[in-house]
């Protein structure tokens, strides 16, 4: 079949499935369950159809991610049993993040040797960092006052979630946790920071070395590089299904309907990400003369990682290929973006500020501007290094409700639609990073657009024929 024509169909029947289900939702059970379901697996089969014309890795993720959907909305049990299929993507990736990251940073340092370099990308990067996490806390404080989402929320009576304080961490300790007492053990626990500490250290003494003795070692990390992305290509053939699972689960223990009491939440903080990324994002990219389609591209599909699974950690391996792709050199890209993962969570930092007023609008009190400010940077100290911690957005809003002496009640609410939240927070704090690494390297004057691809970015599941999709 011509592809103009599976992309008119795939096109119309979603339009129509979305009329059906829009019509059902005002109407109230206006339409039979059979019709609804006849069209959920209409725009399955068309979306399947465009991805198999389409032949691109990306292209299947996105359509896997409506499938799982579509699989946790009707049948919700067997979605949750999907989960262990995305705990196994989520695991393979997972082994790929240290062994990388050491191997391209200390590549990056020691093959160049170069240690003003290695300063200088430091102090431009934390420099670049606190800029753009400040608007972002700004931009999520200005959201939720205007929208005072928390207001008229009911507590409920019958919350039975718990989720553990985070403790109060004092500067000594914040500071203590970028440093590894064990590499093995930053390793296993994917603490990223302390990994990149570990290879920054690791790289400025292999440069010290006689050239007899670095060479092997240079040679041995180049190497190691090279496999670990080799590794990431096969581990990515199962993304699609990974990605389709973590769906499938998400919709099938949350169900749709706990949208409701919370949608004005949901939409307020998917309103100030997208208003983030249009006067942030955007300026930033068009300032350093980034080709922005080049980079929509090169992203799309470490961004559909990240949203589906709503881990950081699993679409950085792929990020760092595709900002790679581009033209950003692997220095600084295995520098600046694992860096990132503690210093510019640009999403989770908007939805911390934005998170922490909702609770006291929800709670009736009134903060005044001062102390929200007071609040929300408490927020973005107490947050640094500690993404590894499960709901770790949710354990440092406790911990922060607790030292305002706010209820805790809201927090609990926020729970029901926590992983929607997650995944629009995530995705955006890897494009965050992705965007970081391109300025930092158009900063060193080392962004080269037209440098040729290291054959690093070509995971697709079939070969391309750009005749057969025109």
């Amino acid at each position: 079949m011509n592809s103009k024509y599976i992309n008119y169909f795939a096109f119309i029947i979603i339009s129509l499935t979305s009329i059906v289900f829009a019509v059902n939702y005002f109407f109230t059970d206006a339409i039979p369950h059979a019709v609804t379901q006849f069209f959920i697996w209409a725009s399955v089969f068309g979306l399947t159809l465009f991805a198999i014309k389409k032949r691109s890795l990306t292209t299947w993720i996105l359509v896997c991610l409506v499938i799982g959907a579509a699989i946790g909305h009707e049948w919700p049990e067997a979605g949750q049993g999907l989960q262990v299929l995305s705990k196994i993507f989520l695991k393979l990736i997972k082994t790929i993040v240290g062994p990388l990251i050491f191997a391209t940073l200390v590549y990056g340092i020691a093959g160049h040797s170069n240690i003003k370099q290695v300063g200088r990308m430091g102090w431009k990067s934390l420099l670049y960092f606190e800029i753009v996490t400040t608007l972002a806390l700004f931009i999520g404080l200005a959201a939720i006052n205007i929208t005072k989402a928390g207001e008229g929320i009911i507590q409920p009576t019958d919350i039975k979630e718990t989720i553990q304080a985070a403790e109060p961490q004092t500067w000594q300790q914040i500071i203590l946790h970028i440093f590894p007492e064990n590499i093995a053990k930053s390793m296993a626990e994917g603490e990223v920071l302390q990994i990149v500490v570990f290879s920054v250290i690791f790289g400025i003494a292999l440069i010290m070395v006689p050239e007899k003795k670095r060479k092997v070692m240079v040679d041995f990390t180049q190497s190691l590089s090279e496999v670990m992305f080799k590794f990431t290509n096969i581990v990515m053939y199962f993304a699609p299904i990974g990605v389709g699972a973590a769906m499938a689960y998400t919709v099938g223990h949350m169900g749709l309907s706990v949208l409701i009491p919370l949608l004005k939440l949901l939409l307020t903080l998917y309103g100030a990400l997208l208003v983030f990324v249009i006067i942030v994002f955007i300026p930033i990219a068009l300032f350093i003369k980034l080709d922005l389609r080049a980079f929509i591209k090169a992203i799309g599909e470490p961004v559909s990682i990240a949203f589906a699974t709503t881990s950081s950690e699993a679409a950085l391996p792929r990020a760092m290929e595709a900002m790679e792709s581009i033209g950003v050199p692997r220095k600084i890209v295995s520098f600046v973006m694992p860096m990132g993962y503690s210093f510019n969570l640009d999403g989770t930092t908007l939805y911390l500020s934005l998170a922490s007023v909702f609770v006291a609008q929800a709670a009736g009190i009134d903060l005044s501007i001062g102390e929200q400010l007071i609040m929300v940077f408490t927020l973005m100290v107490t947050s640094k290094g500690v993404a590894g911690i499960p709901r770790a957005s949710l354990v440092i809003l406790m911990g922060t409700a607790a030292s305002f002496n706010l209820p805790v009640w809201p927090i609990f609410i926020i729970l029901g639609i926590d992983e929607l939240m997650d995944m629009a927070r995530t995705s955006i704090n890897v494009v965050g990073n992705c965007l970081a690494s391109a300025v930092i390297a158009k900063w060193e004057g080392e962004f080269d657009p037209t440098l040729e691809a290291q054959e690093v970015f070509k995971t697709e599941l079939y070969e391309s024929h750009d005749d057969e999709n025109k």
